[in-house]
């Protein structure tokens, strides 16, 4: 027994650049900094074909600690993402 599908690449970019994958990646992303030790900010921003979440440092101390010490890394895993 075999099944054909054909896969709707114009409605899979749509879901990836909904509100709603843009609020499920603010929530993760907001996780992540809330997790690590530090001061950081989340912006969601569309790409070519996806919604991007990006966790960064919001003043140079946290940007040292997220090199020097990996916090942001280890904040991912403790919230159960993976890079």
């Amino acid at each position: 027994m075999s099944a054909n599908f054909k896969l709707n690449l114009k409605g899979l970019n749509e879901l990836m650049k909904s509100p709603e994958m843009e609020a499920a990646l603010e929530e993760a992303g907001s996780a992540v900094a809330n997790a690590a030790d530090g001061n950081y900010g989340v912006r969601v921003h569309q790409a070519k074909w996806v919604a991007i979440a990006n966790v960064y440092p919001e003043d140079k101390k946290s940007a040292r600690k997220a090199l020097r010490k990996g916090t942001l890394t280890r904040a991912l895993s403790s919230v159960g993402l993976k890079m």
